[in-house]
């Protein structure tokens, strides 16, 4: 049952480099399921989650240390502080407290968006600029006013 508050893609999250795009389309695909999941399907999706989370902040890690992606430290300790508290988080989950893991869930949603447009676009510009020798260009659909 989809809730009017789960996430899922929008067009204002392509960033424009494929591989990053495809990362986060999973991401949010996770986040959905998470959000959506009764107490008892906590522990198993939050796994996904954090399972995910790794593999995805490994991957820009190192396309960040590979490019020599400038501002790449402050980036990959946001990675570092999500991981960890998801960790945290799991912890407590195992021991029964499912607020704490709706609590994370809820923060990530808030989190996304933000991390995509400052840190991640410049990243997809980055990586665009080094394989491609341009700035991906993304074309998003106008809206009537």
């Amino acid at each position: 049952m989809t809730d009017q508050n789960t996430m899922h893609w929008e067009v204002d999250y392509t960033l424009g480099y494929g591989p990053m795009d495809h990362i986060h389309d999973e991401f949010l695909e996770l986040l959905a399921q998470l959000q959506e999941a009764t107490d008892e399907q906590l522990p198993a999706r939050l796994q996904q989650m954090e399972a995910h989370l790794q593999a995805h902040f490994d991957e820009e890690n190192t396309w960040m240390e590979q490019t020599q992606f400038p501002p790449r430290q402050c980036h990959m300790d946001e990675h570092a502080a999500v991981l960890t508290s998801v960790a945290e988080v799991r912890v407590l989950l195992d021991e029964g407290n499912t607020q704490v893991c709706r609590s994370l869930t809820q923060a990530l949603a808030e989190w996304f968006p933000g991390h995509t447009t400052h840190l991640d676009s410049a990243l997809a510009h980055w990586m665009g600029k080094d394989r491609l020798e341009g700035k991906p260009m993304v074309f998003k659909p106008m809206t009537r006013i």
